[in-house]
Order: C-alpha cells, then structure tokens, then sequence
C-alpha cells in the first residue's frame, strides 16, 4: 500500500492498479465523462466562489512552432504556424501535432488503450478508434468545458528547491504533505495541478538528451492513489512520469489513469506564473477552467487552462 506505508508500489503491485483502481461500469455503461463525473453543479458553483481578487493566469505554453532544443524528440513535429497577408487584412494557418512533451494538451481519454489491442475506458472494444476517428471516448464529449477548483500542488517550494530532482520524483505522500502543509482538504471534483518546476530544470540542464520512455525527473506512480481515493476530476503536470522506474508500460501513469480509471490528463501544463501568483495572493486553491476544442472523434485537444482568483 503505497501511501499507507509511504513507499513505492512493487512491480506486482502496480500490475494490480488497472483492476484497483478501475471506474469501469461506475458511471453506467454509456459514460463518456469518467472522472469528470466528480464534478458536479454544486463543485462548479464552489470553485465559482474562489473569484476574489480577479486575477487570472494561464497554465500553458506557447504554441511550439520549432523543435525543442537540444533534443528533438521531445517534439519532433513543431506547430506549422503561416500568415497569410494580403493589402487589407492577415490571417494565418496553425496545424498543430499535440501529443507529446512540450505542446500543453488534455488527453481524451479514448488516447490510451489497456495494452496492445487492448479496451479504451469503460470496457470498450480499442477497435472503435480508428482512422477517422474515434467513435467513443473522444474529446468532443467535452465540449461544454471543465470548471472546477484547482488546487496547485508546489512540490519544489515544498522542498526548498528549483525543480523536482532525479531519483526524488513526486510521490503520493508529497501530495498529503503539500494540502496539509496549506490547509487544503481535497475535495470530490479537484483538479490536481502538480508542479515539478518544468522551466527552471531545462534551464538548468540545457544540454540535457531527452530519450522516451522519458528520462526526465517528474510524477511517480504512487499518485495514482492519491488521485483515486480523492476522487479528482484529473491531473495536469508541468513534467509527465518520472524516468528510472522498473514498472513495463513506458508511460505508466498515463496506462492506468486514463484506460482503467477514465481521468483525463492535462499534459505540458506550465505553472511558473501560476506559482508565483499563488504565493502572492496567499492561498493555492482556485478556479480552473479548461475549454477543449471541439474535434469530433479527436484523441485530445491543445488547450490554455486560466486559473482565476
């Protein structure tokens, strides 16, 4: 037990998570929600009421139009961005490949499937996503947006430190710690915002050779958990899983949240701007709200989540 026993899950137990931490069937077989079923009217008009000062942030990246730098592959197909002018006006063309570690996305949740021609959640065929698109599970069941109370979980403030070092990856319990140390309950519906410090470690570590599986310090399995027993609406990170594990999928949190227990991910967020407002208006709860785009059959879509206080 992980967070009882504050220690990482054995192999044979993460084998164990896709079956103990299953949604399927929760919701009622026709479910296409998962975990944004813990967001409920009542949570929306909660997180409504945490609008004080009026100060909002946005938790994304710009739009990567290059590759990233030193090592490609952590986005090897940049965002085509062409302007299009003429003597009276512009306009412009964006194609945009998302997936990946550096465009901020949320991860519908028909993107991962149980294992090799395995089910997408909720014990559908993997056969309904196909090439032109998926016919369940897609993002576009989501269209009428995600608002709920964020809560930032700053786990290199917590430790005195730039960023989320190798070996020190962010665990479970790093999460009970954050919310008691700010006097935060978590509550049905959070979202779970988890700060490694994604800016400040590839400034410190520019020639540093991204590899996939990734190889990056970041989130542990152990979150899992956390995000399960707190029945968090979804996860949004500044850095994916954390590398050097034993576990066999190369992406483990993203294999067990999103096929087995329905929550969506919000990859690539940014929460530089967001932590240094959090600790200026004092508190690191807030308002998110994340507007998907509406691509029907899409596996996810880019999105600029905005924090409000």
């Amino acid at each position: 037990m992980a967070l009882q026993d504050r220690t990482p899950p054995t192999v044979d137990e993460y084998l164990a998570y896709g079956e103990r931490f299953s949604n399927w069937g929760r919701w009622g077989a026709d479910d296409q929600l998962g975990t944004l079923n813990h967001i409920s009217a009542e949570t929306r008009q909660s997180a409504s009421a945490l609008v004080q000062s009026g100060r909002s942030v946005s938790c994304a990246n710009a739009l990567a139009t290059a590759a990233a730098q030193p090592d490609k592959r952590r986005n090897p197909w940049p965002a085509d961005h062409r302007m299009i002018l003429n003597p009276s006006e512009a306009s412009d063309y964006i194609g945009v490949s998302y997936h990946g570690f550096v465009n901020t996305h949320i991860d519908a949740l028909c993107h991962i499937f149980t294992g090799p021609n395995g089910k997408i959640y909720n014990d559908r065929p993997g056969d309904l996503v196909t090439e032109e698109g998926a016919r369940s599970n897609s993002v576009d069941y989501w269209r009428d947006g995600i608002m709920t109370r964020g809560v930032l979980y700053d786990i290199p403030r917590m430790r005195g430190t730039d960023y989320v070092e190798h070996g020190r990856p962010v665990e479970g319990w790093d999460l009970e710690d954050w919310a008691k140390q700010q006097g935060i309950e978590p509550r049905d519906g959070d979202a779970v915002l988890v700060r490694s410090g994604c800016d400040p470690f590839w400034a410190a570590n520019p020639d540093f050779e991204f590899s996939f599986p990734p190889n990056t310090p970041g989130v542990a399995v152990s979150v899992i958990e956390y995000l399960y027993e707190h029945n968090a609406s979804l996860m949004g990170w500044d850095l994916q899983e954390a590398g050097g594990h034993d576990y066999p999928e190369r992406i483990p949190i993203h294999s067990i949240v999103i096929p087995h227990m329905g929550l969506p991910l919000l990859d690539n967020a940014n929460f530089e701007r967001l932590a240094e407002a959090c600790a200026e208006e004092g508190r690191y709860e807030f308002l998110l709200v994340v507007a998907p785009l509406i691509v029907e059959g899409g596996t996810g879509s880019p999105v600029n989540p905005i924090a409000t206080f």
